[in-house]
């Protein structure tokens, strides 16, 4: 018989497959014996099975009666009882954290009965029908489908003993159904209700943007209530073990005196500082704390918890390894080693390539002379200008414009999940670090201000006004600090972050620039991967090198041909006879040459690899409708001459025409101008006493045949310039990998090349069979959001297809060309999940746009690690 129910004392951190990681959390707890309020959880599993039939499993219904005879044995507590009634909360719980996604449901149990036992036992009857309100309202929302809002219309303010009455009446017109008395009938519903959320939209959409799969399914956490809203001695918290937002050492978290827990995550009321609980309940504090200290040594990691005090007997209710920023990820890891808790192996995997590239991102220029419009709490730091919206749907309108916006609420809930996506910023006028709007935004790195109570936001008018009057429509731009937690008016100027500085000048203190530096001096000791750059300039080869980069992987010879040299290429079009085309390319050559120079100088002693050109040659000529105007309106015989040639070489599909290899093979002397461009260069910097080491790179190959015609053109410049010069010129000359035929037949074009490097962006286009610039636009978004797509294509490597056909490649080139060189320098180059592929396969290096250099070291180091090749150093 399967198991789907396990009582907490029957589980463990390590089940969280199957218990969820709540579930899970809420085991380790009670074995390492906090004061844990019993429980039991249902099984991921039974979920699944759930989903996939629309029926519970057999024995379910079974496992369930069981263990909540148990509980109500062990408490002396009967589920509904009319004395002393035993509650419950139902909560969901995946094996990945998803905050507030899926549903919840608290004081199972409650009835028109067992009302009057709480308000007996409680002592208070306003605590007894407040939670017989609760339930009523959650039950109704998540387990009938009730639109929020038929609750919500009903005053706050009245009693609960007329709330009760007024929403059952609400469930009544809703559903033509009695809320039901029997509290195993609420309790089998409830836990359908949160299987159920697993499929909901917002959660849907939170494990397409999070990259969880659909399948795992959900566990239910069925949990003794405890209750924090008995009075003065009562409460509920979140606490973090370090604080979040910066990883420094401290108290941190929120406390709500007489609440229930919902009331803090939710945001409904601005809780005080934790420290406050220390005047409060010392002894509760003090107990808080030593727990706090344990769960951080056992799970040698930043701890979020969550606990109730219950007339001054402190309950944990909850703890996982917390969500954290960038900055603070960073900073803990580090500190862990520093305390001997982990290792620098461990403290390394625990940071990832994503997180480095939001801290170089830039933030506000010293704007102490910009007062702040108004001051809430730092729960997400950076730094973000946008346009005010005030609902989720303007939001992602604005946003799929081009416009930049910031999400601006009383409190944020699930459903505002598409609008924080979309928003720069989130800016809300109540909760603090723990309200839901804080956790996402920190998971997602977007800038976020919470608890701004200064500011009145009045979504019915759509406006905010600020503690001095001003009244701010929606679309007035504003800028949010994170860092800070101000606002103010208008956009404020940003400035570079203290490790984007660092990392680009080598200057900079303070514990996390400190941080950074020690992981990627780790990351740098233990990869195996080399990272490059694509740069096309000396000024982008000079900043990879600053940012680590260890070689140019990709130099595009086209960009150099832009800009006034335009004219230059237009004469070699349009050239009538050889010495029209000879006169052309010779003009070129000495700028060709100093472009080339420049960057050989910036990388010396390291490889730097140069693209022959790859465009067609029409995209160096004027617009073909701009030149047809001008033509028909004011014709010069130069005009008639372009636009003659843009229609003679006017291409349907230009991505699959005369470009790349095909150009050196139709355009004489275009590549031997190239190559001689590159051999003198290197001339060049060799009588100047450097070291330049180019490799010369043959586009769009598709057959080796191709390969070798160029490559024999190729080596006869060199050795003319060789022989010119009086100095050996050897430059390795390869290809780029980026059709699917060159991949499926790579064993043969390695016997004609010195390299591979995987040109994905081309490769993806072709084996897709998809144009970027026009699909991205149209049917992507549609594709992500139905999830045919994890990810773009474009952005992380689709291994099943593309990768297969790298994999291919990379095996077949090898065993024709032992030693063969390979890399990658499409975008997918500085992708961390494409990273780990191209690790795994055994690339050498992979090549990606400058600031993306550091991030794609520290991934490589993670790859390392990864696959075991560095055994993991123990912690002490």
């Amino acid at each position: 018989m399967t198991r789907y129910v396990y009582e907490f004392a029957d589980g463990g951190r390590d089940m969280a497959d199957l218990l969820g990681g709540k579930g899970a959390n809420l085991a380790e707890m009670t074995r390492l014996g906090l004061p844990v309020p019993p429980g039991f959880t249902v099984t991921t599993e039974a979920c699944r099975e759930y989903l996939a039939t629309g029926e519970e499993p057999g024995e379910l219904g079974a496992q369930v009666v069981h263990a909540l005879a148990e509980l109500e044995r062990s408490t002396g507590r009967e589920l509904g009882g009319r004395d002393n009634p035993l509650l419950l909360s139902v909560r969901s719980g995946s094996k990945f954290s998803m905050p507030g996604m899926m549903e919840t449901i608290l004081d199972i149990g409650l009835g028109d009965e067992s009302v009057l036992g709480l308000a007996k036992v409680t002592g208070s009857e306003h605590v007894a029908w407040d939670s017989y309100r609760r339930l009523l309202q959650m039950y109704g929302r998540t387990v009938l489908g009730i639109a929020p809002e038929r609750f919500d219309r009903h005053a706050a303010g009245d009693e609960p003993m007329a709330l009760v009455e007024h929403f059952k009446q609400v469930i009544r017109d809703a559903t033509g159904e009695e809320f039901p008395q029997d509290p195993a009938e609420q309790l089998q519903r409830a836990i359908r209700a949160v299987f159920d959320s697993w499929n909901g939209e917002r959660a849907g959409l939170y494990r397409r943007r999070e990259h969880i799969p659909d399948d795992l399914g959900t566990a239910v956490n069925i949990q003794v209530m405890v209750l924090g809203n008995l009075g003065p001695d009562s409460g509920t918290g979140v606490a973090f073990s370090r604080d979040p937002a910066t990883g420094a050492r401290g108290v941190y978290g929120d406390y709500l005196p007489d609440a229930q827990g919902e009331d803090v995550v939710a945001g409904i009321r601005n809780a005080v500082p934790l420290a406050e609980l220390e005047r409060l309940d010392p002894a509760s504090y003090r107990q808080l704390l030593q727990h706090m200290e344990t769960l951080e040594h056992h799970y040698r990691d930043l701890c979020d918890i969550e606990f109730t005090v219950e007339r001054g007997r402190l309950w944990m209710l909850q703890t996982r390894v917390g969500k954290r920023t960038a900055e603070a990820a960073f900073r803990i890891a580090e500190a862990l080693v520093d305390e001997k808790l982990i290792g620098e192996d461990e403290a390394l995997a625990r940071v990832g390539g994503a997180q480095l590239a939001r801290l170089m991102f830039p933030r506000f220029a010293a704007h102490a002379e910009a007062a702040p419009l108004a001051h809430g709490v730092p729960a997400s730091p950076g730094a973000a200008v946008g346009a005010i919206v005030f609902d989720s749907a303007e939001a992602v309108r604005r946003a799929d414009a081009g416009e930049h916006v910031v999400l601006v609420r009383r409190e944020t809930t699930p459903d505002d999940l598409p609008g924080m996506v979309a928003a720069e910023a989130v800016l809300t006028s109540r909760g603090g670090k723990t309200s839901h709007a804080a956790v996402v935004a920190r998971g997602m790195g977007k800038v976020c201000v919470c608890g701004a109570e200064e500011l009145t936001v009045d979504v019915a008018s759509r406006t905010l006004t600020a503690p001095d009057g001003t009244v701010l429509a929606e679309g007035t731009v504003i800028s949010v600090d994170g860092t800070s937690g101000t606002v103010h008016l208008g956009a404020l100027p940003l400035a570079d972050s203290p490790v984007g500085h660092f990392l680009d000048t080598g200057e900079g203190e303070g514990a996390l620039t400190e941080a950074v530096a020690r992981t990627l001096q780790h990351a740098d000791s233990v990869r195996h991967l080399e990272v490059h750059a694509n740069a096309d300039t000396p000024e982008d080869a000079a900043r990879a090198r600053r940012h680590g980069a260890q070689g140019i992987g990709l130099c595009r010879t086209e960009h150099m041909f832009l800009g006034e040299r335009r004219s230059l290429v237009e004469a070699m079009i349009l050239a009538e006879d050889e010495s029209g085309r000879r006169a052309a390319l010779d003009a070129l050559l000495p700028l060709q040459r100093g472009d080339f120079t420049g960057i050989l100088a910036a990388m010396d002693g390291l490889p730097v690899t140069i693209r022959l050109i790859d465009p067609p040659l029409h995209e160096f000529l004027p617009d073909r409708t701009e030149l047809a105007v001008r033509v028909a309106t004011r014709p010069t015989e130069h005009d008639r001459r372009l636009l003659a040639a843009v229609e003679r070489m006017h291409e349907s599909n230009p991505m699959l025409g005369l470009r790349g290899v095909r150009l050196a093979l139709v355009v004489p002397g275009l590549v031997e101008m190239q190559v001689r461009a590159i051999a003198e260069a290197v001339v060049e910097r060799l009588r100047a006493g450097g070291e330049p080491h180019a490799e010369i790179m043959v586009p769009l190959v598709g057959t080796v045949e191709e390969l070798r015609i160029v490559r024999a053109a190729a080596e006869r410049v060199l050795a003319d310039v060789s022989r010119e010069s009086g100095l050996t010129v050897e430059c390795p000359i390869g290809t780029m990998i980026e059709l699917p035929r060159a991949a499926l037949t790579a064993g043969r074009i390695a016997e004609a090349a010195d390299f591979f490097s995987f040109g994905t962006n081309d490769l993806t286009q072709t084996a897709w069979g998809l144009s970027r610039d026009d699909v991205e636009a149209s049917f992507f978004p549609a594709y992500l959001a139905q999830g045919v797509f994890p990810a773009s294509p474009f952005e992380t490597l689709d291994r099943d297809g593309v990768g297969r056909l790298i994999r291919i490649a990379v095996e077949e080139g090898r065993v024709a060309h032992p030693g063969l060189k390979i890399g990658v320098c499409g975008e997918h180059g500085g992708d961390p999940d494409s990273i780990h592929f191209f690790h795994d396969i055994g690339l050498d290096y992979v090549s990606c746009s400058p600031f993306r250099v550091p991030a794609a070291r520290l991934e490589a180091g993670r790859a390392a690690l990864a696959d075991g090749r560095d055994g993991a150093s123990a912690a002490t």
